[in-house]
């Protein structure tokens, strides 16, 4: 029996891990690098081992110090998570010779679907459907290049030993397969130490959607329905649900089953993602599959009541699995938001920092019938690193059907509190409001088609706008009426609040009669529209539930240039409430001139620059490539905008840039 397990892991996935375990009454432990010495994790285990500096190529990714750790704690077992070492075959066979329980799958199994190519071989050998593609090695970009060609544009350049969207690049030409190559190259070595690359035809208006199967040691393999990825960004997936609305019952059996047939093929146990490309007629493709488990298994736990960690350390254990496939039930509905640290307005480029605020929902059962769950690895003053992935924490909920799921989604999306780093929080609140996203009418290319220029913020209707104007008007008065009661000498002095008010958001202005009652603000609009507006909210704090006309909403709210900065369902704006007089005599206030870089290559996010791939005195052209800069596991290729001149190149080859720091300039 197992009875202390090491995680090999950091983060989210680490606590997530320690929580299971400590139901099963399974002691635990947590390896950190210097950078996640305060983490979470390291707290919530009952033993921590350090091991090494903060890059992950020199901790977490080192055998020997995971070995050297269940030396030093006797442990009897490891979940390696996902990522890192979690599908290394050196690393299940290490284990195996030290006579450690490895809680996944056997090792001729991480070595069959580990590596792509092979996993196609064998999926097409199983009977599955696969995506036509080169499945030998490329040497290099000019044979890339002329494979592309062959199998037609576009193409995907996917890394063979990649996951998580790392090493990943579509081509829709022979330039871009050529720059791809290097770039999935690149992203591979730093992120797996593998740089093979291999090419398979991109299918148009794609959906991901990935089952997953449950195995044990004594060939009984079953699935667990499926999950929709398909909201992907870099290839990265930030919105999940189970199931998917696309899939019908034949098509969802028919993709189970294929799955199943692969796993046992492989004599797989543990659990296991089988991942398919779907096109608009429910034909389905395999991809890979994943020896370990997923980022989004929150989504399959929450509509069958199955834990999949639970389930991995009894295999491990050598227990047979407790269910068939016909015990196997969907109930409800699951969608999972991932937040990540990265700035959406800034083309989402990776954030770090200290979380100075990070108050996420009221997680368990909610009034409504819905659930709210949360897996992360952070707490309020937490850092969040550069050696990292920039995911910080998994958002889900539950609820009997996929709309009222999405309803839940929006209002946790809103109650949800972070600052101190950039983060997505606005954008996944534009995402489950999207008109798209609500029909189910989504592809891979969502994301690129509904925000071609990039996430600018949601723009609010007139009904939003004048919501926001009342809950900032709420706000100056509650305000206004603090700064009246004033102690001391003076205690029976007051001053009387006014009426009439113009709030400014943006482009518009309304003139608006307020009203206040003994337990809410009644405020007019020229046009006739009232709101009744109530809350407990208190001036300073960061976050109000304001009830408006019987509607009770989570706004973020804070002080911010004479005004209100309210953020609400994506919507970021900044409200004035002025009187008449005031709001008069604020046209004549000069505006601020802005910084003009146009002639800088600034660092976009902190990083390392890793190429600079041009020289002083020589003339680029638009689009042409300048520089790399990796953060956070990604290689990010700057290009110019326009024709120019190198006048000077400010940073070197090795060097770490902060946000906004000059890596060149032009003439």
């Amino acid at each position: 029996m197992i009875t202390k397990i090491l995680i090999a892991n950091r983060g989210e996935i680490a606590c997530r891990v320690i929580h299971t375990a400590r139901k099963m009454g399974i002691a635990t432990v947590a390896v950190y690098s210097e950078a996640d010495r305060d983490a979470m994790h390291v707290r919530m285990a009952d033993e921590a081992v350090h091991i090494g500096p903060a890059p992950s190529a020199q901790s977490y990714l080192v055998i020997d110090r995971i070995l050297d750790a269940l030396r030093q704690t006797g442990a009897d077992a490891v979940h390696p998570g996902y990522g890192f070492l979690s599908e290394n075959r050196g690393f299940a066979e290490r284990l195996e010779r030290e006579g450690v329980t490895f809680i996944g799958p056997p090792v001729g199994a991480i070595e069959a679907m580990g590596d792509k190519i092979t996993s196609k071989k064998i999926a097409a050998e199983a009977g599955v459907s696969t995506v036509p593609g080169y499945m030998g090695l490329i040497a290099d970009a000019d044979q890339a290049v002329r494979i592309s060609g062959d199998i037609g544009y576009p193409v995907m350049i996917k890394a063979s030993a990649g996951g998580g969207g790392k090493g990943m690049r579509i081509a829709w030409s022979e330039a871009e397969a050529r720059e791809g190559f290097q770039s999935s190259r690149n992203e591979a070595m730093n992120s797996f130490g593998d740089d093979r690359i291999f090419i398979e035809k991109f299918v148009d208006q794609p959906r991901h959607i990935e089952i997953q199967v449950l195995g044990d040691k004594f060939g009984n393999v079953v699935y667990l329905g499926e999950r929709e990825c398909s909201i992907q960004r870099r290839n990265q997936k930030v919105v999940e649900e189970a199931p998917s609305s696309f899939l019908d019952e034949a098509t969802r059996r028919a993709m189970g089953e294929q799955a199943v047939h692969l796993a046992k093929a492989v004599g797989y146990y543990s659990a296991g993602t089988v991942e398919f490309i779907v096109d608009g007629n429910r034909n389905f493709y395999f991809l890979e599959m994943n020896t370990r488990l997923q980022v989004e298994h929150p989504v399959t736990e929450l509509i069958t009541g199955i834990d999949l960690v639970e389930q991995m350390i009894r295999v491990a254990n050598g227990e047979r699995l407790a269910l068939s496939q016909d015990d196997v039930k969907l109930d409800g509905w699951a969608i999972e938001s991932r937040l990540y640290a990265e700035d959406p307005y800034r083309s989402f480029l990776p954030s770090i920092g200290r979380l100075t605020r990070y108050s996420p929902p009221q997680e368990g059962h909610q009034p409504d019938g819905t659930i709210t769950r949360n897996d992360t690895g952070v707490e309020e003053g937490g850092e969040i690193s550069m050696y990292y992935d920039p995911m910080i924490a998994k958002l889900c909920t539950w609820a009997p059907t996929r709309g009222e799921a999405i309803a839940a989604m929006e209002d946790a999306l809103d109650d949800f509190e972070v600052d101190g780093i950039g983060h997505n929080l606005p954008f996944l609140s534009a995402v489950m409001a999207h008109p798209r996203f609500l029909t189910g009418n989504i592809t891979t290319a969502f994301i690129a088609e509904e925000w071609p220029l990039g996430f600018h913020g949601v723009e609010p209707d007139n009904d939003q706008s004048r919501l926001l104007a009342s809950v900032a008007t709420f706000a100056q008065l509650a305000d206004d009426s603090r700064k009246t009661k004033i102690s001391g000498t003076l205690a029976n002095h007051t001053r009387k609040l006014g009426t009439d008010y113009v709030v400014v958001a943006g482009k518009h202005d309304w003139p608006i009669t307020a009203m206040c009652e003994a337990d809410s603000i009644g405020i007019r609009f020229e046009e006739s529209v009232s709101h009744i507006v109530a809350s407990d909210w208190t001036p300073g704090a960061p976050h109000g539930r304001f009830t408006v006309n019987g509607h009770t909403l989570g706004i973020k709210i804070a002080k911010a240039e004479s005004g209100w900065r309210l953020r609400w369902k994506g919507i970021d704006q900044i409200l004035k409430v002025m009187a008449p007089r005031i709001f008069e005599l604020s046209h004549f206030m000069p505006a601020k001139k802005v910084r003009d870089t146009s002639k800088q290559l600034l660092c976009p996010m902190p990083g390392v620059i890793t190429q600079i791939l041009v020289i002083e005195g020589e003339q680029v052209e638009a689009g042409q490539p300048l520089a790399t800069v990796e953060a956070m596991k990604m290689e990010n290729l700057l290009k110019a905008e326009k024709r120019s001149i190198v006048k000077s190149v400010k940073a070197q080859i090795g060097h770490s840039l902060a946000v906004d720091e000059v890596i060149m300039e032009f003439e």
